[in-house]
């Protein structure tokens, strides 16, 4: 397979055009798909990207030799996964447990609780718990080359119950009219 369509096809990966992906691979002729080992590592790799299987991301990657132009593609892949895990974890968990975190940033259990450690969350030795810190607005962590957006998601007031009775009212009103 040319490197141009290799390439274009880890672009539509990375970027999260999954359907596009998906429709490349369909039209890639068989011959060719089995042919070219490499060619089936980066489908392995963007099954588990949309299983959303973070762990198995990893293994997949380190488990192929990729050539030296789709190498830097992988590791920018792999990359992003661990800040995008990274960044789920800091904002979904209040506690999990150490193997798990690491398991899920793919990285060993040791360097996984130093990398939190220096972020100033807090880990459990005897529990082998990670405990996140929420992150801070627009943070840039250079351990981890990590980027937490910049807004966060305004508190939603809580509403009385009358009012969340009435306007579910008003919604099924509109709705049947």
């Amino acid at each position: 397979m040319p490197l141009v369509s290799k390439s274009c096809w880890i672009s539509a990966r990375t970027r999260s055009w999954r359907n596009n992906a998906r429709y490349l691979w369909k039209r890639i002729p068989p011959a060719i798909k089995s042919a070219n080992s490499e060619l089936g590592g980066i489908w392995s790799v963007g099954q588990r990207i949309w299983q959303r299987d973070f762990p198995g991301i990893y293994t997949t990657i380190g488990a192929h030799q990729w050539s030296e132009t789709v190498q830097p593609i992988m590791e920018a892949l792999r990359e992003a996964t661990r800040r995008r895990a990274f960044a789920l974890v800091s904002q979904a968990y209040t506690s999990i447990v150490a193997d798990d975190f690491a398991a899920f940033v793919g990285l060993p259990v040791e360097e996984a609780v130093k990398g939190i450690l220096e972020q100033g969350w807090q880990a459990d030795s005897t529990t082998r718990m990670v405990m996140p810190k929420k992150p801070v607005a627009g943070a840039l962590d250079a351990s981890f080359n990590r980027f937490i957006p910049l807004s966060e998601p305004a508190p939603v007031p809580p509403i009385p119950n009358e009012q969340q009775l009435a306007r579910l009212t008003d919604y099924v009103a509109f709705l049947e009219n």
